[in-house]
Formats: C-alpha cells, sequence, structure tokens
C-alpha cells in the first residue's frame, strides 16, 4: 500500500482532531499553584456519559484550609444563580463554568485577589439530576483541588514537559516531511530518467530505422 500524501495525512489528522473535539467536554484538571495577589481559576469539569439524557445540576464549593480539618462551605451555583457561602470570600469569587444552561458541566471559579490564606483542598461537587421517561436519577460527583499560594510563579515539572514534548512533535512532523518530500523528489527524478531514457531509445530507433531504409534506397539505385 503505497503511503497518503503528507497533505492529505494532514489534512486527515486534523479533521479527526476537530471532530474529537468540537463541541466536546473534556474533564482537564486544574492548576494548583496560585501567585498572591493574582486571580486564580478552580477548576472542575464533570462531563455527563454519552449514555446520559439531558438533566440539571446544582453545585456546591467547599475549602479546608491547610493545617484544618473541617470543611467550610464558600460559594453554591443553582437555579437562582450564584451565592457566596462565606464571609471570607465574599466579593471574591466570580462564577467561570457553563452558562446559560441548567445542565452544567463545567463547574469551575474565579477566586480573585488570592491570599496566603487561600492555600488548602477545595472541594467541587455536583448534584446532577438526569430525568429519564419513567424515572429520575440523582448522581453525586466529587472532586477535589489541593491549592498552593506561592509569591511568584513558578514553572511546574507538567509544564516543562509539556512544552518540551510539544517542541519535539513538531520537529518529528517537519522530519517526517522532509523525508516523504526527498523520497517524492526521488520518485520523479527516477521517472523523469526513465522517461528521458525511453525517448532517447526511441529516438535512436528512428535514426537507425530511416538510415536503414536510406542504404536500401542507395543500393537499389545502383
Amino acid at each position: 500500500m503505497a503511503p497518503l500524501p503528507p497533505l492529505l495525512l494532514i489534512s486527515l489528522l486534523c479533521g479527526l482532531f476537530v471532530f474529537r473535539c468540537d463541541g466536546a467536554c473534556a474533564e482537564v484538571d486544574s492548576d494548583t499553584e496560585a501567585v498572591a495577589g493574582k486571580g486564580f481559576k478552580l477548576g472542575c469539569i464533570s462531563c455527563k456519559r454519552r449514555s446520559e439524557v439531558e438533566g440539571s445540576a446544582s453545585i456546591e464549593w467547599y475549602f479546608r484550609p491547610s493545617g484544618e480539618s473541617d470543611l467550610i462551605h464558600i460559594y453554591s451555583y443553582g437555579d437562582s444563580g450564584p451565592t457566596i457561602e462565606h464571609d471570607s470570600f465574599m466579593d471574591r469569587i466570580d462564577w467561570n463554568g457553563s452558562k446559560r444552561s441548567n445542565d452544567i458541566q463545567d463547574a469551575s471559579i474565579y477566586l480573585l485577589n488570592v491570599t496566603f490564606n487561600d492555600s488548602g483542598t477545595y472541594r467541587c461537587l455536583f448534584n446532577r439530576m438526569l430525568t429519564y421517561d419513567n424515572y429520575e436519577y440523582n448522581d453525586i460527583i466529587d472532586k477535589l483541588v489541593h491549592l498552593t499560594v506561592v509569591a511568584k510563579a513558578t514553572r511546574g515539572t507538567a509544564s516543562i514537559v509539556s512544552e518540551v514534548m510539544m517542541y519535539v512533535s513538531i520537529i518529528g512532523l517537519q522530519l517526517w516531511l522532509l523525508i516523504e518530500m526527498i523520497y517524492c523528489y526521488r520518485k520523479i527524478s527516477a521517472a523523469g530518467e526513465e522517461a528521458l531514457r525511453e525517448a532517447a531509445n526511441a529516438e535512436y530507433l528512428a535514426i537507425a530505422s530511416e538510415s536503414k531504409d536510406n542504404c536500401a534506397g542507395v543500393q537499389v539505385g545502383e
């Protein structure tokens, strides 16, 4: 089986990527390091399975400070909208999740003016109600985010590895394209040389045949 042309293969891969990602829900882990005095997104995503029907969800956020054992109810989001449940987070939390839909899958919140006291464990709780033809099903999803607040941003190992892998992928793709171009060039060159040889042979045979006919004519004239 002949290899696919590079541009065709790239187009197919891009089309597959868009098909899988367009409109899809991906459960990406939240970042875990915030900088004091800056804003920070506490990510929390719970995708529904393909077999699940339309439904609705309400969200609760809890916080356990570092060194503490008790959870504090800090935020809720439901049919009536957002509610900040604790004074220490008053005017410091914005909803950053699904909008214009009761069928919430993204329950992320944005924490404003982060302080060192915000270090600790955050609990994101989905209370999802799925409505089937004959019954309702209540599904509880629980996710944790362990947040560390630092004075200055640092690059995590995962970020460095991801960037290295991105550059390796780009270089690998360029090398693969270069190899494909060399392969195609050699095939075209070989085909061109073969065509030239065939043309030269045809021309030689034509000349030889004409010379033979001329010699035969001379002999008859004599």
